[in-house]
């Protein structure tokens, strides 16, 4: 039946033009923003994953950042503990050893080693100090430095429970001079500490051989502990760097997931637009001649 109050052709048309308008526009969305879950009304699930898993990778992001600070604090320590030490024999405790030894010669002149030894001390202590980065000295601990320090390693998420791991260091370990003179090289063994040793007086009395025997000994320590601190800050260099290898490939695996979740697959949405634009252009020429439908029945009336 011909009816001219309901186009029946015409409803049909517009509504299949309607559902491929929409369809246009989810498309065009995706492409747009590259994903195919930018809301939760896309996705309730997958994007409260997804966000779930971007807060993870931001604080993944925080211990990446903490790792490289931390790792720079680290170097700076260790870098001062090697130059104390005196790796290359002309400096630090290496040098103050062979000195001392030096010193044990009869008939030599000590006050002249001596006036060596004090640049050592100097220059030792100096170094120390000098070691701080970001005001952090782990080497020269005032009454303010804490007894230990946390590093911050990583951070794991299991269901509602999140996990930080960290690194705990003790600051006595590594610390040359201390507050209450407790350093390796402040400490008092036998009277006098290494940043206090005073050869200038002595003589080749056998007295005076066995103080510089002790001297001799105290350094030697000195040497064992501060290669034993250098040694252990050297594997927590290697901990941080295998750290901040792992966290750095986790946020990479994250995001991948992320994508897999949510990014939309462009070369399908590409395809699906131009096939929507197809519909879209036979759509609109259906309801043009579905409403061409109504102008026929004047021809009933002539």
């Amino acid at each position: 039946m011909s009816s001219l109050l309901t186009n029946t052709s015409a409803m049909t048309a517009l509504q299949t033009l309607r559902s491929v308008s929409a369809s246009m526009a989810t498309t065009q969305n995706r492409i747009s923003t590259g994903q195919r879950v930018a809301s939760a009304s896309d996705n309730s699930a997958y994007w409260s994953i997804a966000t779930s898993m971007r807060a993870d990778n931001s604080a993944l992001s925080a211990v990446s950042d903490s790792l490289g600070l931390s790792a720079a604090t680290v170097d700076t320590q260790y870098t001062a503990l090697s130059t104390v030490l005196g790796s290359d024999g002309n400096s630090g405790l290496t040098k103050m050893q062979s000195l001392l030894v030096e010193a044990k010669t009869a008939g030599i002149d000590r006050k002249k080693i001596q006036t060596e030894i004090t640049q050592i001390q100097q220059d030792m202590k100096n170094t120390a100090n000098a070691a701080t980065f970001n005001g952090v000295n782990w080497l020269s601990a005032t009454a303010t430095t804490p007894t230990s320090v946390d590093l911050v390693s990583s951070f794991s998420r299991v269901g509602a429970v999140p996990t930080t791991g960290k690194i705990t260091l003790t600051v006595a370990n590594y610390s040359l001079y201390t507050a209450t003179s407790s350093g390796f090289l402040d400490s008092a063994g036998g009277g006098s500490s290494i940043d206090t040793i005073n050869i200038g007086a002595l003589t080749d009395s056998a007295a005076d051989q066995t103080t510089l025997d002790g001297y001799i000994a105290q350094v030697t320590g000195a040497i064992n502990s501060v290669s034993q601190a250098a040694a252990d800050l050297g594997a927590v260099k290697n901990r941080i760097d295998n750290n901040s290898n792992f966290v750095k490939s986790l946020m990479d695996s994250v995001s991948r997931g992320i994508g897999q979740l949510v990014d939309a697959d462009m070369n399908a949405e590409s395809t699906r637009l131009q096939a929507l634009q197809v519909q879209q252009q036979l759509g609109v020429q259906a309801l043009s001649i579905a409403n061409q439908n109504s102008q026929s029945l004047l021809s009933l009336f002539r």
